[in-house]
């Protein structure tokens, strides 16, 4: 019997027949059927198994050996499948491009405004012109309100403006950088933004990581890799990866890489820098994942001529991404005085 998340069980013999996917972390829950195999469910699952088919025929959609069951739950942990695109895009997960950008050209106008009236001060003369438009109560031409106004409002829009080109410009340039992938059995070039979960990475003495992966073999004895963490925690000391054994033997022989098939359970995207679990099944049997064997996106690899990974985590999931947080209007503390001050004198 296996054991699977969410407490359901079933039977090694019918394990091609039904598996129960937890999707990624919109809330997407996958129900996959294989081709059918002679075993069937443990009877202590069969109930739940027949209540998620029993869902998928009453509120959604079936293909002819897949079902796919809209957002039940959010994601609880993530499935994958090494060197299988086709299966892995079942779950929706987001592709290896980052966007630290906050505007474009279509909404740029309407939140930059947005940002800078909450200001209070510029509220306060935005409602000063409406009320200068009325002539019974106001002495004063509207244009000696709205001149100053446009010149303030205009000049913060540059400089918001400008920041966030240099933005878009960095977000470029980190989403067009060169790895080396591999595909059909040997190894090409590609763009970061275009790995996907499930793929597997060369990377080289010195280079950026990617993504977040589970090292899968390295040139060192015992699969050692050696990595600098600066960008995540400041830490200049080099650290140790190692890869659990299974997986060290391949080393970089390029037909075993390809036939690799390994399927990876693990915890969802979270911004834990000290800690991971999941477990990766070969072969029919498991094995215990840690900390100790993910590198992050981020690191530089130190003292290695080259190591391969499987990649689990991309883009926004990744561990740096998810510390980093999403771009936010920021406002000093002289912000906040002027707001009482206009509010109350």
């Amino acid at each position: 019997m296996k054991q699977l998340g969410g407490g359901e069980q079933i039977s090694e013999k019918g394990r091609g027949r039904k598996r129960a996917l937890w999707g990624r972390g919109r809330g997407v829950a996958l129900l996959w059927a294989g081709p059918c195999g002679s075993g069937a469910p443990a009877q202590k699952g069969a109930l739940r198994w027949r209540s998620l088919e029993a869902t998928a025929a009453r509120r959604w959609w079936c293909f002819s050996e897949m079902k796919y069951i809209k957002p039940l739950i959010s994601e609880q942990e993530r499935y994958l499948q090494a060197n299988n695109r086709e299966f892995n895009s079942l779950f929706g997960y987001p592709n290896n491009s980052i966007k630290t950008s906050k505007y474009n050209a279509l909404n740029f106008l309407p939140m930059n405004l947005f940002e800078q009236f909450q200001r209070l001060a510029n509220a306060y003369f935005l409602i000063l012109l409406f009320l200068q438009l009325i002539p019974q109560i106001s002495s004063l031409a509207w244009y000696t309100t709205v001149i100053p106004l446009m010149v303030v409002l205009s000049i913060t829009a540059v400089k918001d403006g400008i920041d966030d080109m240099k933005r878009h410009k960095n977000d470029n340039q980190v989403n067009n950088r060169s790895v080396l992938v591999l595909m059909n059995g040997r190894i090409v070039t590609d763009k970061w933004m275009n790995i996907q979960v499930g793929d597997i990475i060369k990377l080289e003495n010195n280079q950026l990581v990617t993504a977040d992966i589970l090292l899968l073999s390295s040139s060192e004895p015992y699969s050692l890799t050696y990595i600098e963490t600066a960008e995540l925690d400041g830490e200049t000391n080099l650290k140790v990866k190692q890869a659990i054994s299974v997986t060290s033997d391949m080393e970089d022989n390029l037909k075993l890489l390809s036939a690799f098939d390994g399927e990876v359970r693990c915890e969802s995207p979270n911004n834990r820098l000290d800690r991971f679990t999941g477990t990766l099944t070969y072969k029919g049997k498991n094995y215990i994942l840690n900390h100790d064997r993910l590198i992050f996106r981020g690191c530089v690899i130190r003292n290695t001529d080259w190591c391969y990974g499987l990649v689990v985590f991309t883009g926004p999931d990744t561990k740096v991404m998810q510390n980093g947080g999403k771009s936010a209007f920021k406002r000093t503390h002289i912000d906040h005085l002027m707001n009482v001050l206009v509010l109350w004198c």
